[in-house]
C-alpha cells in the first residue's frame, strides 16, 4: 500500500523545561495519488528512549482527512505544555494516521518504528527548575486530576485568585490555559488579569473547551521589585450545588510565565 502522505514534526525549541509551553508544527505533504475514505485523527507519542509512552497530543488535524487533496500541503501549528512526567533527557517523537472507528492506520512516507507508527522527531526535556516558579497564594481550590487522563491537572479559582513569582525583570510572556462554565452566565464572566495595582487584560469567560491565552508583560510592568505579584479576578461566581458549596470562577490549567 503506497504512503498517503509525507510527515513533518518540529517544535519552536528543540531544549524545553516540563511543564513550558511548545508550539508545535505539524505538516503532511499529501501524496499524488492519495486517497482518504474518511477522517483520520493524528496521533502524537512522546517517548523516553526505553519506549515508555511519556504522552500524547492524539488531535483531529485543522482541515479534515476527507478535505486532503492529492499534493496539497496541509501545515498547522499547536501550543501545548509539556507535561509533568518524571523523566529529563532525549525524547523521541513518532506520529500516525488513525480511525477512531476501527483503529487502522494509514502508510506514512517516513522511517517506520512499527504497526505504521513513525519517527519523525528528537526533543529535549529539561528539568522544571529551568522555569519561573509561580507560588500560589489566596483564591485558590485544591488541584484535581481527570480521572481518565491523570495527565490532565486543575484547579478552579475562586472570585479572586493570586500568585506571585520572581521577576525575571525583562520583557515576558503570560500563559493562561483555562476554561469557563459559560453556559451558566448571560452575560458572561468578566475576567481581569492584574499585575500589581494595573490591570493587564480584561476578557470574557465565554469558552466551555480549553482555551489558551497569551498575554504579553512589558519589563515595565513587572515593575522593578524582586518579586511580582498577579491576580485573576472575576465579576461573577457560582456554586456547584448539592454538597458541593465552592465558589467557583473559571478552571485554570496552567499558567505560566515566560521570559523572551
Amino acid at each position: 500500500m503506497p504512503p498517503v502522505a509525507t510527515p513533518n514534526v518540529t517544535f519552536s525549541k528543540e531544549r524545553m523545561p516540563i511543564g513550558s509551553p511548545v508550539k508545535v508544527t505539524y505538516r503532511f505533504q499529501v501524496a499524488a495519488n492519495a486517497k482518504f475514505d474518511g477522517d483520520y485523527w493524528v496521533f502524537v507519542h512522546v517517548l523516553n528512549p526505553q519506549g515508555e509512552l511519556l504522552w500524547n497530543d492524539d488531535h483531529l488535524p485543522s482541515r479534515p482527512t476527507s478535505q486532503w487533496m492529492p499534493g496539497q500541503t496541509i501545515e498547522y501549528t499547536r501550543t501545548i505544555f509539556v507535561p509533568n512526567y518524571p523523566h529529563v533527557g532525549e525524547a523521541h517523537v513518532r506520529i500516525g494516521l488513525y480511525s477512531q472507528a476501527d483503529g487502522k492506520r494509514l502508510v506514512l512516507a517516513a522511517p517506520e518504528a512499527s504497526r505504521r507508527e513513525y519517527n519523525v522527531a528528537k526533543i529535549e526535556l529539561l528539568p522544571q527548575s529551568e522555569n519561573v516558579f509561580l507560588i500560589y497564594k489566596e483564591g485558590w481550590h485544591p488541584a484535581e486530576i481527570a480521572s481518565e487522563n491523570p495527565m490532565s491537572e486543575w484547579q478552579w479559582t475562586q472570585k479572586r485568585a493570586t500568585f506571585s513569582f520572581r521577576n525575571p525583570k525583562k520583557d515576558a510572556n503570560f500563559y493562561l490555559e483555562y476554561d469557563a462554565r459559560s453556559d451558566l452566565f448571560t452575560p458572561p464572566q468578566q475576567v481581569t488579569i492584574r499585575v500589581g495595582d494595573s490591570v493587564l487584560t480584561t476578557f470574557p469567560a465565554d469558552v466551555k473547551e480549553k482555551t489558551l491565552r497569551v498575554e504579553p508583560l512589558t519589563a515595565a510592568q513587572l515593575g522593578q521589585g524582586e518579586m511580582v505579584e498577579m491576580a485573576i479576578e472575576l465579576d461573577k461566581t457560582f456554586k456547584p450545588g448539592g454538597a458541593d458549596t465552592r465558589e467557583l470562577g473559571i478552571r485554570v490549567y496552567h499558567a505560566f510565565i515566560e521570559p523572551k
